[in-house]
């Protein structure tokens, strides 16, 4: 049995992790401007190049905004934030996610399933098909959560690959971290077959060429996990 290298979190990461609970917690309110650096630097124990790198991470995932000559403050983070910070939160929420937050996410993912989907069918050589086949054979061999789980990934990210359209890939990856958190979530509800033999049955249609089955088999089975027989998250409103 092998086991991953433990490291421990730089100073920077704990120095961001903090002012993200602080602010996530509304302990730091929206537009509240912050110390200097000097001053963070001093309180927190940390060198200013700490701080500087730090609140530049914070202000690239909209938590915080820097205005020059003026001073750094607690940015409107649900109006300006990125994928970033959806992230951030689910951290701090423990993986917990708003009912809005997962339908959100969950419809955008139609969309772009679909979208892969359909150029796919159109596009798609039989060598790049097989690539899906192959990727599904990984998939129903997955021997644990976290291989099937990425597994399912590539997947998706081969479909949009195969599509043909050059933005779908970066935007299947922009969004890794919070589907694959759904479907882990997924698979602790209804486990690792319930996901083998949904990717089964949408590679079954993908590759018979069945646009309208393969659109409606995503747009049911993913409705079933925003608000059905099958839903993903046990949220809070």
């Amino acid at each position: 049995m092998q086991f991953k290298k433990l490291s421990a979190p730089s100073l920077k990461e704990l120095f961001v992790e903090e002012l993200e609970n602080k602010i996530l917690s509304g302990e730091l309110s929206i537009g509240e401007k912050l110390p200097s650096e000097r001053e963070l630097a001093t309180s927190m124990q940390v060198s200013r190049a700490v701080v500087n790198a730090g609140i530049a991470e914070l202000e690239q995932k909209g938590f915080l905004e820097i205005r020059p000559r003026v001073g750094t403050f607690v940015n409107d983070y649900h109006r300006n934030g990125s994928l970033d910070t959806l992230v951030s939160i689910m951290k701090y929420n423990g993986g917990a996610l708003s009912n809005e937050e997962v339908q959100s996410i969950l419809e955008l993912r139609i969309a772009l399933v679909n979208m892969a989907s359909s150029l796919a069918i159109d596009k798609a050589s039989r060598e790049e098909m097989q690539i899906l086949v192959d990727v599904l054979d990984d998939i129903k061999a997955s021997p644990n959560a976290e291989a099937l789980v990425e597994n399912t990934f590539h997947l998706y990210h081969e479909l949009a690959f195969i599509s043909g359209n050059s933005l779908l890939p970066l935007l299947f990856t922009s969004f890794k971290a919070l589907v694959c958190a759904l479907w882990h979530r997924y698979v602790l509800n209804y486990g690792m077959d319930a996901l083998k033999n949904s990717s089964e049955e949408f590679v079954k249609l993908i590759i018979a060429g069945d646009k309208d089955a393969a659109k409606n088999y995503v747009e049911s089975t993913t409705t079933e996990s925003i608000n059905g027989s099958k839903t993903i998250f046990h949220t809070h409103p």
